[in-house]
């Protein structure tokens, strides 16, 4: 069985800001840039990376 992704619209409900704020900070540097899926080059986060957006917002 393979990791599981989130897509940003799902990270950004569990972190509690909308999609847009989500890339906002990724653009200015506050989060950093997440793997992009090799096919279709969307975003996609690991489980990980989720706790560490939430370290980074105070959220744990």
């Amino acid at each position: 069985m393979g990791k599981q992704y989130f897509n940003p619209q799902d990270v950004a409900e569990i972190l509690g800001i909308s999609k847009q704020t989500l890339f906002r900070y990724e653009r200015k540097g506050i989060f950093p840039k997440p793997m992009r899926n090799l096919i279709n080059k969307w975003r996609q986060y690991t489980h990980e990376e989720v706790k560490e957006l939430k370290k980074i917002l105070g959220r744990i």
